[in-house]
């Protein structure tokens, strides 16, 4: 009987252990629910990998990414800060653990640009730093990559619409003074290059048409939003961005 016993408790024992999932399988399902365009499915695989591997470099840049994107939209202003909080904890994790590889510092930079819009006047401009640094440390591995691409030309489209005065008082109080690098012509060559190198993403395209259309270009502008709507969904947000190209198009 008791040898019965011990047989069950092995048994159960194996079938626990076979049911157990290591950190690379959890990632393996986490990329699949995010081709599948599911975040907060992807999010919860990725922190599960965490949980079990806390250095493991992939686990942590995707969980960031998938954070971000869910953050992204949300209404509800507790949530969204947590969210770009973690991506922001998840992001700093992986270059720690990887420092040579894009994928980390631009994760980071994408993060502390989200987590920048949670900020007062003064932390904005540590945030624009930090990123700017991210990013361009990012394109030093890999000039290519076109996420880092894009947040090179978005810093650079974003300090431009702040208003001169902004500027000034960000340079003379606050050390803002890297926002002089800051250009129109940096905006569109970033995001143009974002765009070539990575054509079929919408966000490239969405916030490239946003570039033209502050620079007064409205053709390519319009082109852009076209562009948006004609391009099939691959990210979570997919359908946001193309509601704002839509809602573009329609205000002319």
């Amino acid at each position: 009987m008791r040898a019965l016993q011990y047989l069950s408790a092995g048994m159960l024992l194996a079938a626990s252990m076979a049911g157990a999932q290591t950190a690379a399988e959890h990632i393996a399902l986490g990329d699949k629910e995010y081709v599948a365009m599911n975040a907060p499915a992807a999010l919860q695989h990725y922190e599960e990998a965490i949980k079990l591997d806390p250095k493991n470099y992939e686990a942590n840049w995707k969980a960031s990414r998938s954070a971000v994107d869910l953050g992204s939209y949300e209404r509800d202003d507790e949530k969204r800060g947590l969210d770009f909080k973690n991506a922001e904890l998840y992001a700093r994790r992986a270059v720690e653990a990887n420092p040579g590889d894009a994928e980390g510092h631009f994760n980071l930079a994408r993060s502390l640009g989200k987590n920048a819009l949670t900020q007062g006047p003064k932390a904005r401009i540590k945030y624009a730093k930090d990123v700017r640094t991210h990013a361009l440390e990012c394109l030093k591995i890999n000039p290519k990559q076109p996420g880092c691409l894009h947040v090179m030309g978005m810093w650079n489209a974003e300090v431009m619409r702040l208003s001169g005065f902004t500027r000034m008082m960000a340079k003379t109080f606050l050390g803002g003074q890297v926002f002089e690098s800051a250009s129109w012509p940096e905006a569109k060559r970033y995001m143009e290059a974002s765009v070539a190198n990575e054509p079929d993403r919408i966000i490239h395209h969405l916030d490239l048409a946003g570039v033209y259309r502050d620079m007064g270009d409205k053709a390519k502008a319009r082109a852009e939003y076209e562009a948006v709507l004609k391009l099939p969904n691959r990210d979570y947000n997919d359908g946001h961005y193309k509601g704002e190209a839509d809602a573009a198009i329609r205000a002319g």
